[in-house]
């Protein structure tokens, strides 16, 4: 049941992951589209993050290796995890 109810909704789950820590899989990201991109999740977090966006690391199904460095365009897919890193001035997420 509560499947169904993501897949009608759907909703995507995308994690965090804090430079040189674990990922945060207790507490992901909700988007509400099934195509969902890195900007889109960038602006969930917060409005201003894309103004310091340099690229993210991606880890799962919408990553063709392990991590993989794509821009504010990639589309991600439930699970991913993801890694905003800023430019320089700015900490890597």
């Amino acid at each position: 049941m509560k499947a169904r109810i993501w897949e009608y909704m759907q909703l995507t789950r995308i994690y965090t992951k804090p430079k040189g820590r674990v990922p945060d899989f207790s507490d992901p990201v909700i988007l509400r589209k099934r195509k969902v991109s890195v900007q889109d999740f960038c602006k969930r977090i917060h409005k201003r993050l894309m103004d310091d966006f340099k690229h993210a690391l991606v880890w799962g199904q919408s990553a063709k290796h392990t991590p993989q460095t794509v821009g504010s365009a990639h589309v991600l897919m439930d699970e991913d995890v993801v890694q905003v890193v800023k430019r320089v001035g700015g900490a890597a997420m």
